[in-house]
């Protein structure tokens, strides 16, 4: 009993735009998350910025995570 594999063109058009909104949204949540740590100094992140950069690479909860938790609170 093999399966064979759908293409991205026989998913129904709903199920495409989920994937294309779902993939969009991956990529801008991880370019947002590498800006960021790079615009910051050390002292604004918690841990290493390598650290945080590689687990950025990790679907989107890493963005989401360095976002969470990466990141210091701002002091006024």
């Amino acid at each position: 009993m093999a399966r064979t594999k759908k293409k991205f063109s026989d998913l129904p058009p709903l199920a495409q735009t989920a994937v294309v909104v779902a993939g969009t949204i991956e990529i801008a949540l991880f370019a947002a998350a590498q800006i960021d740590i790079y615009r910051r100094s050390p002292e604004q992140i918690r841990g290493r910025k390598g650290l945080w950069v590689g687990l950025c690479f990790v679907n989107t909860l890493g963005p989401l995570s360095y976002f969470s938790f990466g990141r210091k609170k701002l002091q006024d």
